[in-house]
């Protein structure tokens, strides 16, 4: 029978792209990391690409080894292998640090001690939500170290073709203000981490949910200032939704991967349950992990 067509054109996809599957060690695996997998290794296999894991632990108050050690475990029972990695953002801390210096050096970089409280009360003032670039408190004006640290990353928008979503164009800054660097904790943030990885382990593929959509643009405004010539092409995939039309979280306590396997569920039976939940399958079937690029398409020569 015929693999139903994936609503995704696998040539919008850069061949011989380089990659990465990056779950954060504060939780157990669910379906949307298997779904997430599903893509990354798929395209990766339907354009000869290559896979590099990273474990993002910049939250180092969350992340836990424990949660590491099960989702390595997890990764392999489903069966997919990465070309490289695990790379931990915990093993080295010198590139984050360069690359707050270079933005430093280019005035990019103001402390802010604005919280969330104090967004929520400048928008009571002001009967409307904070928009744009800077903050609340006006802390780039304020000369202030911190405790949260943000990088400038100006107004205006950013446009991109998405390989799922197609043409795509956002504001840069919206209901945040300047993209935080370093959080109260000291931790290095999400959004910073995440570009400065990219930029120096040369992922030229960007494949992750569609939740982190509104992202892209401060991301393509932040690697440019680092110094990245052409950004990376992203793809934002569907999400797995629950009846309520949120989508799965380790926080809320969505039923795990190994919570699952423990009910006597297969590997390939999650896969195909999970490649059905976003649409790449009419309806749940097993599917081993190295069958997925099948899902999209034939392999190119690279």
């Amino acid at each position: 029978m015929a693999e139903p067509t994936t609503p995704a054109d696998v040539a919008a996809f850069p061949a011989g792209a380089r990659t990465r599957f990056a779950p954060a060690p504060t939780g157990y695996l669910h379906l949307g990391h298997v779904a997430n997998a599903i893509w990354v290794w798929g395209v990766a296999g339907a354009t000869g690409g290559r896979v590099l894991l990273r474990i993002e632990d910049h939250d180092r108050l969350r992340s836990r080894p424990e949660y590491e050690a099960a989702l390595l475990e997890d990764l392999a029972w489903l069966g997919f292998v990465a070309d490289e990695g695990p790379h931990r953002q915990s093993d080295d801390d010198v590139p984050y640090a360069a690359a707050l210096e270079a933005l430093r050096a280019e005035t990019l970089v103001y402390g802010c001690d604005c919280s969330r409280t104090t967004f929520e009360a400048w928008s009571h003032e002001h009967g409307r939500l904070w928009h744009g670039p800077g903050c609340p408190g006006d802390c780039r004006e304020r000369g202030l170290d911190g405790p949260v640290l943000r990088a400038a990353l100006g107004g205006g928008s950013e446009r991109w073709m998405d390989a799922i979503v197609g043409p795509c164009a956002d504001e840069v800054a919206t209901g945040a203000g300047d993209q935080p660097i370093r959080d109260r904790d000291g931790n290095w943030t999400y959004g910073f981490a995440v570009v400065v990885d990219d930029l120096r382990q040369g992922i030229d593929l960007v494949i992750r949910g569609r939740d982190l959509l509104a992202a892209t643009p401060g991301q393509i405004r932040l690697a440019r200032l680092l110094g990245r010539e052409a950004p990376a092409t992203f793809a934002h995939h569907p999400l797995i939704r629950r009846l309520d039309g949120s989508k799965l979280s380790k926080a809320d306590g969505d039923t795990s991967v190994r919570e699952l396997r423990a009910t006597g569920r297969t590997a390939p039976e999650l896969i195909g349950e999970a490649a059905a939940a976003v649409g790449l399958i009419d309806a749940p079937r097993p599917i081993e992990a190295d069958e997925v690029a099948r899902l999209f398409g034939i392999r190119q020569e690279t």
